[in-house]
């Protein structure tokens, strides 16, 4: 019996140091999938390193600087999906493969003609620039390096490279390409440059209010420790955040770290890795930071520990959530493990020493109102209603409501709804009664936020409606301004014969541009809006030919009021 119970807890002990030393839930086939592009890999962002608001969901592939070099399909499949965004990834193909993933590519310069050729029949078909839409299986097939599009820029991007990813076709996961054999050539360990402490009151959720303090690191080569040495007195529930950031040998891009574990006298108690996540896990990259202080002052410290209404793929272990209660008046070694996904490692140690008090605690005056992260919550008095939905909080929050003057040209006091501290994982309903009659225009009534205009706006049974991605100060306000149409080299009589295309600056005050259709001699043509420079362009193709022709270009905003401009030109 005793014999047996050995061997059982060797087996359980050699699983937990496997999984310790690759920190996966699974393996990923080698070598089944191809570097997309020919030119030696390096990397300008990581895959799940920390950007506002979100975890990046690929890796970014550098392309010296320049657009224009040939993207290859990573393996034998189909295009199952094209998208053209006026932001984000701009123009995105998706490769569904055989063995259950899809590859996808973004911010290309342009597709294959082939799929160019799909992508313009539905454009046309649909009259719509930028669309969103499946292929089925066969329609578009594609081999193991045939070069399916042309790297650039578009989309929401500072300079040319290509995003790719590879995701779980049935999930829609997205996981971490280096895992399948796409490395980057990496002999370089993190690094750590402070290290976060949490004192906890009274079991109080984690708030802008939690006692912290950051402890300064430096070091080299793996190997870190605080600047300042020091024996740390804590008492009762603690958390711990780092500093850490990546660089690889091939790039200097600061980029994210694949891992961190936290260590109590030896044993795990906490662990992040950047396997695979959910899309609609991203944005709870605000609970895993510490939200507070990157929107004060900028700075990602990753908490190492869990709120309870955080549920995402990215936490394959913690024990307590990761919160340690020091109550036993002993000294305690607490080790930061970070890796990067090559298996570079660096480490940082703190001593801690149990006491009967802890840092100083800052006691704010809370309300009574108790939003609960798994519960529906609702608030409402006679001007304002606000209910979030189960799931929306990352923790309980004590709730705060204020009324603030009204703002020059608003319809309403403003309301302040709780404090743009507190993160929210998707929006929210809230709805407010106008203080001023709306008389015909309620139907151009919008909600102006702190995390800017409200989606889906509407005027019912005496409110003004709408859904909010942030807490903060909201009011309303009137959209009648239609937008702005702003000619660039076209004007009534002009002379395009020289022309490649025909520009046009677009723009609008309030709700934001919703639609913009252009037309020669009646017929609609393909209007292409960019993202970084504003330009809506069409370009002729030679289906204009020489001659007189008129122009028509009708622009609409989310509160249906239209600009036009017309012109008669000459090719």
């Amino acid at each position: 019996m005793n014999k047996y119970f050995v061997t059982i807890l060797l087996i359980i002990g050699c699983r937990f140091i496997t999984q310790a030393q690759t920190i996966q839930s699974r393996e990923y086939p080698k070598g089944y999938f191809r570097y997309p592009l020919d030119i030696a890999p390096s990397t300008a962002g990581g895959f799940a390193e920390l950007r506002p608001s979100h975890f990046h969901s690929g890796l970014d592939f550098r392309t010296n600087q320049q657009s224009g070099y040939p993207v290859h399909a990573a393996a034998d499949g189909y295009v199952s999906r094209i998208r053209v965004q006026f932001g984000g990834g701009g123009n995105i193909v998706y490769i569904d493969h055989p063995n259950g993933y899809t590859t996808v590519y973004m911010h290309n310069k342009q597709f294959s003609p082939q799929i160019t050729k799909v992508l313009r029949d539905y454009q046309y078909q649909h009259q719509q620039f930028d669309v969103d839409f499946n292929l089925p299986p066969g329609q578009v097939n594609v081999c193991k390096g045939d070069v399916i599009a042309i790297s650039g820029q578009s989309g929401a991007v500072a300079g040319p490279h290509l995003h790719f990813e590879i995701r779980d076709t049935k999930s829609e996961q997205t996981i971490n390409p280096q895992l399948f054999g796409i490395t980057i050539p990496d002999k370089v360990p993190p690094t750590i440059t402070a290290v976060g402490i949490y004192q906890f009151l009274d079991d109080q959720p984690f708030s802008e209010y939690t006692s912290r303090q950051f402890l300064a690191a430096v070091g080299a080569a793996g190997n870190y420790h605080l600047k300042i040495p020091k024996v740390i007195e804590l008492s009762g529930n603690v958390g711990f955040g780092i500093s850490t950031t990546d660089r690889n040998s091939a790039s200097n891009n600061p980029n994210g770290v694949y891992s961190v574990e936290l260590k109590l006298d030896g044993k795990t108690v906490y662990t992040f890795a950047a396997e695979r996540f959910g899309f609609d896990q991203t944005h709870a990259i605000n609970s895993y930071i510490d939200y507070p202080t990157f929107l004060t002052s900028h700075r990602f410290i990753q908490k190492c520990f869990i709120p309870p209404g955080s549920n995402i793929s990215l936490y394959p272990q913690s024990i307590n959530r990761g919160i340690i209660n020091f109550i036993d008046n002993k000294e305690h070694e607490i080790e930061y493990v970070v890796k990067d996904v090559a298996g570079n490692a660096s480490t940082i140690t703190l001593k801690v020493k149990s006491k009967a008090f802890g840092l100083p605690i800052v006691k704010p005056d809370y309300p009574k109102t108790i939003f609960h992260y798994n519960q529906r919550n609702e608030f409402s008095n006679d001007k304002v209603k606000v209910i979030i939905e189960p799931g929306n909080l990352y923790d309980d929050v004590d709730f705060k409501y204020a009324t603030l003057p009204i703002v020059p040209g608003a319809y309403s006091v403003t309301h302040r709804i709780h404090n743009r501290l507190t993160p929210i994982h998707d929006k929210y309903d809230i709805w407010i009664k106008p203080d001023v009659d709306l008389g015909s225009q309620a139907d151009k009534a919008v909600i102006i936020g702190t995390g800017g205009i409200c989606d889906s706006c509407i005027y019912q049974d005496g409110y003004v409606k709408g859904r909010a991605k942030a807490f903060g100060d909201f009011y309303i306000k009137l959209d009648t301004e239609a937008p702005r149409i702003v000619p660039l080299n076209i004007h009534d009589g002009s002379n395009l014969g020289a022309a490649k295309g025909i520009f046009f600056r677009i723009g609008d005050n309030l709700s934001g541009v919703k639609s913009y259709n252009g037309k020669i001699d009646g017929r609609w043509v393909l209007m292409e809006w960019d993202f970084k420079t504003k330009v809506l362009s069409y370009t002729f193709d030679g289906s204009v030919p020489p001659g007189k022709h008129k122009f028509e270009l009708i622009v609409g905003d989310a509160k249906n009021n239209y600009s036009t401009f017309t012109a008669d030109f000459n090719r």
